[in-house]
């Protein structure tokens, strides 16, 4: 192929995605699917077409992605009206395993413009009008486009194949897996800065702020940065910028998750607390206990284990311990999508399985106060491996 621009920032190599490409064609030839379509509009959670063609979408331009069985790709996106760019097989130094690119300037702030980007899918998809079309990600997809192509073509026959994609996407290769751990590292990273930063005087948002600076300048494109300050005995909920307008206080405790993508693109997640001061011991306690409880989690992530029976085991133990139980999302898979299937609870119908990227995050509210801890974890053959993340599993001291 040909060589890749040095505009991109960490390209995946040609070999992973040829492995991902390959396998993703085995599959529907097994379920006998002889074309996909995606469409994602950001890379928080909008992996699918970064997993195919290692190009995010984002700021809510949607990309579109037709991926024949038997032959190369053709991407729409955001551009001049009745844009047509051919590609060689080789590529052309960013786009890879792509055939053509349509451009169509298409907002979804503009109603009118909703039928622009499935149009521009058809012209693609004019070779399957009565084979069987597989649609990738049909949540966020959007109703004007999957409703387009089914008025379009009224003979093929439209299958989900969500589910067939994600049990390939899930599942980590030797590349994504370094790309994971360089992640972690970089988080480290960036929980260091935002801590040392910390004094009386400075807002929530300066926190999360200095973490997301420091991340940017490590390699990573995309992210969220949740952060709040509370006097110590008080209830804690982290929220986004909009929520970070408090002023940091001395004594507050302060709870910061950085949960960005890393060089590459793949997501892991860290969250910490700090106080300004000394740290009570009942708040050392308490985090003893949530380590606890995510070390039985742990114990249960074992290749082959049902999600739905960890997260039945989990929300018992909680019970016996006179802690909340979990009602969202503690323990979850992550890679392009910063929230990817696996996820534990009582209605994921996936398990547990090697090589997966996993992050335990039990998080509650227990004596008035928050207690919580964040990592990621990569399964082995005989369960979770040593915890990627490698800053001090502790409440720390600031300011």
């Amino acid at each position: 192929m040909t060589e890749l621009s040095e505009r991109l920032n960490t390209p995946i190599s040609n070999a992973e995605l040829e492995r991902r490409w390959s396998a993703v064609r085995a599959a529907m030839k097994q379920n006998k699917i002889d074309v996909l379509v995606m469409q994602n509009n950001n890379d928080h959670m909008g992996g699918y077409v970064k997993y195919f063609t290692d190009i995010p979408a984002g700021n809510g331009y949607p990309n579109t992605v037709v991926f024949p069985r038997d032959d190369r790709m053709t991407l729409v996106t955001q551009g001049p009206f009745d844009g047509v760019q051919e590609l060689p097989v080789a590529g052309d130094g960013m786009r890879r395993g792509i055939k053509q690119m349509l451009t169509t300037p298409s907002y979804a702030s503009a109603l009118y413009t909703r039928d622009y980007d499935p149009a521009l899918a058809a012209k693609a998809l004019a070779p399957f009008a009565k084979a069987t079309i597989g649609l990738v990600c049909t949540y966020q997809m959007g109703l004007a486009t999957g409703d387009y192509l089914k008025r379009e073509f009224p003979n093929a026959h439209f299958v989900d194949a969500t589910d067939m994609v994600d049990q390939i996407k899930s599942i980590k290769s030797v590349e994504e897996l370094e790309l994971i751990r360089q992640t972690a590292l970089m988080q480290d990273g960036a929980m260091k800065a935002a801590f040392d930063a910390i004094k009386p005087g400075m807002r929530d948002s300066d926190v999360a702020a200095t973490a997301q600076f420091y991340s940017q300048r490590h390699g990573s494109e995309q992210g969220i940065y949740l952060c709040a300050s509370s006097p110590l005995g008080t209830p804690c909920k982290f929220g986004h910028r909009h929520t970070q307008n408090r002023i940091i206080r001395e004594g507050d405790y302060i709870a910061l998750l950085v949960e960005d993508n890393g060089p590459g693109g793949f997501y892991t997640e860290l969250g910490r607390t700090a106080v300004v001061g000394k740290v009570p011991q009942a708040m050392k306690d308490e985090l003893a206990f949530t380590l606890e409880a995510r070390r039985f989690t742990l114990d249960l992530l074992k290749p082959g284990t049902p999600c739905a029976e960890i997260w039945n085991a989990f929300n018992g133990f909680m019970r016996k311990n006179g802690r909340p139980e979990e009602a969202r999302l503690y323990c979850h898979g992550q890679g392009y999508d910063l929230v990817e299937r696996p996820l534990v609870r009582r209605d994921e119908p996936m398990e547990i399985r090697k090589d997966m990227n996993i992050v335990v995050h039990p998080t509650y509210i227990h004596n008035g106060m928050l207690s919580w801890v964040c990592d990621n974890y990569l399964i082995g053959s005989n369960g979770p491996g040593d915890r990627l993340h490698q800053f001090p599993e502790a409440v720390i001291e600031v300011g």
